[in-house]
C-alpha cells in the first residue's frame, strides 16, 4: 500500500474539546507505528455559524446563559478543562478568551492547506485564542499570525470570497456524515472518533483502522 492514510479533522478552533482532541491526537500519532504515512486534514466546523464578531460579556457568562447554568458551574467546568490543558502541555486563560465568530479563521487555515501550512494554522489559531486571549476574527490579527508561520496571501483573503466555498463544503460534508459536535476524527475514512476521548482511545482506533486496510 502506498497510500496516505488520511485523518479528516473537523473541528472549530474556538471549541476547548476540539483543542483537546488535536493535542490527544499528536500524543497517540507519537505511538504509532505507521505515522509517516499519515496525512492530516483539517476541516470546518462551526460551533455557531452565527456568532458574532465581538461580545461584551466574558466567555463564561455567555456559556452560562446558553445552557441556563450558574456562571460558578462553568468557572468549574473552566477549571477542570484548564487542568486537562496542562497535561497535555499547554497553558489556557478561559478567563481571557474573546468568543468571536470563526468562519474568516477556517477560510485562512483552508488557504494555509493549499501551501502545507493547514496543522500549524490550526494550532496557532487555538493557541492564539485559548492561551493568549486573541481576536482570531479580527483580519489584521489573522494576517500576523498567518505570517508567524509562513502562509503567503492571507490580506487577499479580505478583498473577495476566496475559500469560502471551501469551508461550506467541509460543513456540508460533516452535516451530510452526521457529525452534529467536534472533534471528529474520520481515520482513514473507516473509523470515526468523536470527542477529546483521549490518546490511548485515539491510539486504538488508529491501530484498528490500519489493521482494517490492511485485511
Amino acid at each position: 500500500m502506498n497510500d496516505d492514510f488520511i485523518i479528516d479533522i473537523w473541528s472549530d478552533v474556538v471549541c476547548p474539546f476540539c483543542y483537546l482532541g488535536t493535542r490527544q491526537l499528536a500524543v497517540a500519532l507519537d505511538d504509532f507505528e505507521h505515522r509517516d504515512r499519515v496525512m492530516l486534514r483539517h476541516r470546518a466546523f462551526e460551533l455557531d455559524p452565527h456568532a458574532k464578531l465581538a461580545y461584551d460579556r466574558p466567555l463564561e457568562e455567555l456559556v452560562a446563559a446558553k445552557y441556563a447554568t450558574p456562571v460558578s458551574s462553568i468557572r468549574v467546568m473552566h477549571q477542570r478543562l484548564e487542568n486537562e490543558a496542562r497535561e497535555l502541555g499547554m497553558t489556557w486563560s478561559l478567563e481571557t478568551a474573546q468568543p468571536t465568530n470563526t468562519f474568516d479563521a477556517h477560510r485562512v487555515i483552508a488557504l494555509a492547506s493549499t501551501q502545507g501550512l493547514g496543522h500549524e494554522a490550526s494550532e496557532r489559531l487555538f493557541r492564539a485564542y485559548f492561551c493568549e486571549g486573541e481576536l482570531v476574527s479580527d483580519h489584521r490579527r489573522l494576517n500576523e499570525l498567518a505570517e508567524e508561520i509562513g502562509v503567503r496571501g492571507v490580506d487577499a483573503l479580505w478583498e473577495s470570497d476566496a475559500f469560502t466555498d471551501t469551508v461550506r463544503v467541509d460543513e456540508a460534508q460533516a452535516q451530510e456524515l452526521g457529525i452534529t459536535g467536534v472533534p471528529s476524527l474520520l481515520l482513514d475514512s473507516r473509523f470515526m472518533v468523536v470527542g477529546a476521548q483521549g490518546s490511548e482511545q485515539v491510539l486504538n482506533a488508529l491501530q484498528r483502522a490500519w489493521a482494517r486496510r490492511a485485511a
